[in-house]
């Protein structure tokens, strides 16, 4: 096992990561930027080291910087978190060269399945369903064409993209030339490459997601599925596991698909695959996300693995102790993201110092965060401050338990979307499990 590791993020992921190393006796050294002087993770660390001015290019995407400070203090290992370095094949490749582990899957594996086209093929020829759709865009009327064969709407995706970055959603033909342009640019921008793929754009469908464990020596389980459809913007806002619309014949098939996927690429570490979910039952393959998620919190509830731990301890070169037939989900859990930005002015990020902090608690009740009383919320970085997590024996008990929850959390000093998190609950397209990813955007339609 590693005796020393470094986490190469920041906000409320470092301070996760930090906590499952204290409780596996492994000291942690964490890095920073000029704007986190103060914050949490800086402190719980053993050691902490500032790495550069506040921009992310500056600081936390500053490979050579953070290489540098895991050499220097004796890190064995790099916790990339999930975002910034997560998914960079270059960062990881790094790190083996310095003879550090980079927790999480090989980088030609990061690499493979990070571009969204060569992926698609992948899982094509593995015989996993994919959306119908065009692998790369390289000829505007070829792509024209096809977009015209399979039906509007269609929609172009960023081959390198990740976060909603670099998508498009084209209605008409005549709209589709100045969309490419724009997602392309955007991917550029964001991801140093502006390659495109097309898809037929699926209405009414349901985003669902299957946790994988993958270790070395060839395991591969499936810890069952999370529901993201609650989305802004292809940014997820409330996830929960079990999805409530998932057929036990739908869920054995699709955790099959993800365990066949995983085995695939011979993948390594904690993965998540994606899948779109119809009206008809019918899913395909969306993306394979090569790292940690976000709402891996809801899984945790209800397996009852820690997998944060786990994942480390696969770095570390041990087997997964669970088989497939070991994974029973026991409940119900559900995440909410909470962000510091206004719902009711159009989601305008709120920064400032946080002048009172109330966590609510009570049984299954989990605030995973990085803020404190009297902390000042940077402007440089995702508005995600926190994510309140609960679980329950039943959904409609969790659903209760979230909301009341939801009331005792109080963050004075910002504004935070917990108002709208918790009119969410209350609608009966949540209560009963039906809305899909369309739902937040005919919902805030009227949301005043």
């Amino acid at each position: 096992m590693f005796s020393k590791i470094l986490i190469a993020n920041r906000g409320e992921i470092a301070v996760r990561i930090i906590r499952a190393c204290n409780e596996m006796g492994i000291e942690t050294v964490a890095v920073y930027s000029e704007a986190d002087a103060e914050a949490l993770h800086v402190n719980l660390a053993d050691e902490s080291y500032c790495i550069g001015p506040a921009l992310l290019k500056d600081s936390y995407l500053n490979m050579t910087a953070i290489i540098d400070v895991a050499i220097a203090t004796g890190c064995q290992a790099i916790h990339p978190g999930y975002g910034l370095l997560s998914e960079n094949a270059r960062f990881a490749e790094l790190c083996e060269k310095c003879n550090i582990k980079f927790i999480g899957p090989h980088y030609s594996v990061i690499s493979k399945m990070g571009d969204k086209d060569e992926a698609r093929k992948t899982m094509k020829e593995a015989g996993v369903p994919v959306v119908p759709g065009l692998d790369e865009i390289t000829d505007v009327a070829e792509a024209k064409k096809f977009a015209a064969e399979i039906g509007y709407p269609v929609i172009i995706k960023a081959s390198a993209g990740g976060g909603g970055k670099g998508i498009r959603i084209v209605q008409r033909e005549e709209d589709f030339e100045s969309a490419l342009e724009t997602a392309s640019a955007e991917a550029k921008n964001a991801f140093g490459n502006g390659k495109c793929y097309l898809e037929k754009y699926l209405t009414d469908v349901k985003h669902v997601e299957m946790q994988i464990v993958a270790d070395e020596a060839g395991n591969v389980v499936c810890l069952g599925e999370r529901d993201c459809s609650m989305q802004r913007r292809n940014q997820k806002l409330i996830e929960e596991s079990p999805c409530v619309v998932l057929t036990p014949k739908v869920r054995e098939e699709m955790m099959k698909a993800a365990v066949l996927a995983a085995k695939t690429v011979k993948y390594t570490s904690l993965g998540t695959i994606e899948f779109l979910l119809d009206k008809q039952n019918k899913f395909y393959f969306m993306e394979m996300n090569t790292r940690l998620q976000v709402e891996h919190p809801v899984t945790e509830y209800v397996t009852g693995i820690d997998i944060v731990k786990w994942q480390i301890r696969i770095a570390a070169g041990m087997e997964f102790m669970y088989k497939q037939e070991d994974i029973r989900l026991r409940g119900c859990a559900i995440e909410c993201r909470i962000n510091s930005e206004d719902a009711r002015s159009n989601f305008r990020p709120s920064c400032g110092k946080i002048t009172l902090l109330h966590i609510p608690g009570g049984p299954w009740v989990r605030f995973d965060t990085a803020i404190y009383q009297d902390y000042s919320i940077p402007p440089y970085y995702d508005s995600m401050i926190g994510k309140l997590i609960v679980y329950a024996r039943d959904r409609t008990e969790a659903i209760r338990k979230m909301q009341a929850a939801l009331c005792e959390l109080v963050i004075e000093g910002v504004q935070t979307n917990t108002d709208l998190s918790s009119d969410i609950l209350a609608q009966q397209e949540f209560k009963d499990g039906t809305y899909c990813t369309n739902f937040l955007d005919k919902f805030l339609k009227d949301y005043k």
